[in-house]
C-alpha cells in the first residue's frame, strides 16, 4: 500500500515527466525558428524558397550600395563566401555603412534576391 508521501512523489515525478516531454517538442518543432539570423552561405546550402520570410546578416559589399531618389536601396550584403543583393524601400539607419555588419528583416524575392522591410545596423563594439 502507498503511503500519502509516496503518492505525492510518483505525481511530482508523472508531472516532472510530462513538462519535461512538453519542453522537448516545443524545442524541436522551434529548431530551425531560433537562429537569430542567415548568412548568405547558409541561404544557399539550406535552399530556402522564395516568399519565406526570415532575417539575414553579413558585410555590405563595398561599392554596391545604389540609392535613388525616391528612397529606393539595392545593396549586396556578403559573408565573403556569398553573396545576397538586397533592395530596400525607405529609410536607412544612420550606422549603415558599406564595410559594416547588417541583419536584414524581409523575404526571399529568389535566389540571391532578397527583399528588405528593415535594416539593422550592426556597430563594432
Amino acid at each position: 500500500m502507498m503511503t500519502r508521501k509516496r503518492k505525492r512523489l510518483v505525481l511530482i515525478g508523472a508531472a516532472m515527466g510530462v513538462i519535461g516531454a512538453a519542453m522537448a517538442l516545443v524545442l524541436f518543432a522551434l529548431r530551425d525558428n531560433v537562429v537569430f539570423f542567415y548568412s548568405p552561405t547558409e541561404l544557399v546550402q539550406k535552399a530556402i524558397k522564395p516568399g519565406t520570410s526570415l532575417r539575414i546578416g553579413g558585410l555590405v559589399k563595398k561599392d554596391t550600395v545604389v540609392k535613388t531618389a525616391d528612397q529606393k536601396v539595392t545593396f549586396v550584403v556578403t559573408d565573403l563566401k556569398e553573396e545576397v543583393t538586397v533592395t530596400y524601400e525607405g529609410q536607412l539607419p544612420d550606422l549603415f555603412r558599406e564595410g559594416q555588419g547588417v541583419v536584414i528583416e524581409g523575404a526571399l524575392a529568389a535566389p540571391g534576391q532578397f527583399r528588405a522591410t528593415t535594416v539593422l545596423a550592426k556597430h563594432d563594439e
